[in-house]
């Protein structure tokens, strides 16, 4: 009887030993945001799930301590009956036993089925597991203590443990769900856009002053009315004297009422009149804090100046939700994509395309802290202006400039370094 009884305490700690392994893998695998949002819904498992796991250190110890000592219990247990079996040998057989039951049934098995389902395991052990972390706090509480006290003699602080900030964790989540297919890439651009506006400044995203269209205020009336209404742009900078002076905005449904009112006489009307206040902002603007702006002033529309007061370029609300969405073109935008693939794998590029809006369209992964353009980029790295010709190789790519106007490198071939090997080859 005593026998019997010997083997079914084994098996009921070796139950209790699979229940503690496996409240442990679920409890810390479980889905965080996920029991955020049942506990919101009223669900009093997710929110007892929450608490345990916002006290990670009196979790774990407390599963720990149960876990050990059911385990130790089971294998003295064994030892014991299994010596009265078979003798000194029963010692031997008893290790041999307990290893391969524990591991499989108390380590293994357990610890699996918790990682299929962490957040349904994690529901259903929360209410018993939350009264053994109140049984045991004396002695986790203990425990911890001393284990802080033999960190800080190593230095190590306990109470400074490094955490990724949320905005570092989301973004890690988003790759790593498009690795997994679970994420398409269009998505993933776009969760990645919102994420890096805090990253960006408003340079990082205007259009540079190379490429601004700006308009003299002292051209005859009808001129400047047939050019603002010839561009592709609803709002138009006025300059006098030099382009860094901007004087004035003209919005062309502004342009339009007033010739109506002029009966379409364009004699009548001076654009600059009509013209709004330019708004200028700091180029080191976060485009967070620029869209913020836009928001709040209910303007599209912004010059961007440097530290000296020199005009860089001009933001607009549709730079700043590009990086979110990606290009949004309309009827009266010129299709310029600035990429073209050819035959042998390489591409034909804009030396102005942001490497922003390159690494979204080929999925690269080449650096934007030192250079907006692609051309900006192959100056940074060669470290002088290069000539039609010279190629270089950097980031896994290979770059050759094809054409060079003034000081700016307008066109270039990039081809992977593994296209290039293999053509050659």
């Amino acid at each position: 009887m005593s026998l019997w009884l010997s083997l079914f305490a084994i098996v009921a700690l070796l139950a209790m030993s699979f229940f503690f392994s496996g409240s442990e893998t679920a409890l810390t695998a479980s889905s965080r945001a996920r029991m955020y949002q049942m506990a919101k819904a009223g669900n009093k498992r997710a929110s007892l799930v929450e608490k345990l796991t916002a006290e990670k250190e009196r979790l774990i110890g407390a599963i720990l301590l149960g876990n050990n000592v059911v385990n130790i219990l089971a294998s003295t247990l064994a030892a014991s009956v299994l010596i009265q079996i078979f003798g000194e040998a029963g010692i031997a057989y008893a290790t041999l036993a307990m290893t391969a039951a524990v591991v499989v049934f108390s380590e293994v098995l357990p610890k699996t089925i918790a990682l299929i389902r962490p957040d349904g395991f994690a529901l259903f052990v929360s209410p018993i597991i939350r009264v053994i972390v109140l049984v045991f706090s004396p002695v986790t509480l203990t425990v911890q203590a001393f284990v802080n006290v033999i960190l800080r003699l190593f230095g190590l602080d306990p109470d400074k443990a490094s955490e990724i900030s949320g905005h570092e964790e989301l973004r890690g989540a988003v790759d790593f769900l498009h690795s997994e297919g679970e994420v398409v890439k269009g998505d993933r651009d776009m969760l990645g856009g919102i994420l890096d506006l805090r990253e960006l400044e408003v340079s990082d995203v205007m259009v540079h002053r190379t490429r601004m269209l700006a308009l003299d205020a002292d051209m005859p009336a009808d001129e400047l009315i047939g050019a603002i209404l010839d561009s592709p742009f609803t709002r138009v900078p006025l300059y006098k004297d030099k382009q860094d002076n901007i004087v004035g905005v003209v919005h062309a449904k502004d342009l339009l009422r007033a010739i109506q009112k002029a009966d379409g006489d364009f004699t009548k009307v001076n654009p600059a009149r009509i013209a709004f206040k330019p708004w200028f902002v700091p180029d080191t603007t976060s485009a967070q804090a620029q869209l913020n702006a836009f928001l709040k002033r209910k303007l599209h529309f912004a010059l961007v100046v440097d530290e000296y007061g020199e005009v860089q370029g001009l933001i607009t609300l549709e730079d700043i939700l590009e990086e979110i969405v990606g290009e949004i073109a309309d009827e009266h935008d010129a299709v310029i994509d600035g990429v073209r693939k050819q035959a042998d794998g390489s591409y034909i590029i804009d030396g102005q395309l942001p490497i922003r809006d390159l690494n979204r369209a080929l999925d690269w992964n080449l650096p934007d802290e030192e250079a907006t353009t692609v051309a900006g980029l192959v100056i940074h790295e060669a470290k002088l202006i290069p000539d039609p010709g010279q190629q270089f190789t950097f980031h896994n790519l290979r770059f050759k400039v094809l054409r060079r106007q003034h000081n700016r490198v307008t066109q270039l071939r990039v081809s992977p370094v593994e296209a290039v090997v293999s053509a050659k080859a």
